[in-house]
């Protein structure tokens, strides 16, 4: 039976669970096919980006989500300021970026968990603004972030990649 949304505690990840975020980011995204180019091939550059969690956490918040002792799900916050920033520029903005759920936890409040703790953050640190890509497949994670309070933002949208065309939302503060 799932665990309520209450069970979901999000805090920073520790150095000696990195690799296992790392694994964990993947895994979410392989489990729907996310890491599958459009031509049909996989994208081995990105996924060796979402393996390598020690990078993503020398200069962004690497968070995650637990359920009791279980890691369920991490996302990437970026504060103004941290390179891994693909669309926050400006100094009232912050990122979300390589949001992952286990497909073994999904459905129980893990994935907007980790938002609220985002938008915690950025509330926290005086931003007025919140940003993020996502692939245009990702029609779950649209749900989500239109239920709190994104809005697309089609003036934003870009192609990391050939063929490979990310929607962008962002949130006022």
């Amino acid at each position: 039976m799932p665990r309520p949304a209450s069970d979901v505690d999000v805090r920073v990840a520790r150095e000696d669970e990195l690799a296992a975020v790392g694994a964990l980011t993947v895994a979410g995204y392989d489990a729907d096919d996310y890491l599958r180019l459009p031509d049909g091939s996989y994208d081995h550059e990105y996924a060796a980006w979402l393996v390598d969690a020690a990078a993503r956490a020398e200069d962004a918040v690497l968070l995650v989500a637990t359920l009791g002792d279980e890691l369920v799900g991490t996302v990437t916050w970026c504060p103004y300021g941290s390179s891994s920033a693909q669309l926050a520029r400006d100094p009232h903005q912050g990122e979300i970026r390589t949001l992952s759920v286990a497909p073994t936890a999904r459905r129980r409040g893990v994935a907007r968990a980790l938002v609220a703790e985002c938008l915690r953050r950025a509330r926290a640190a005086g931003l007025d603004e919140i940003v993020l890509s996502s692939r245009d497949e990702l029609r779950p994670a649209h749900r989500l972030y239109a239920s709190l309070g994104f809005v697309r933002r089609p003036e934003l949208d870009w192609d990391p990649v050939p063929a490979v065309h990310l929607w962008a939302f962002s949130l006022a503060l």
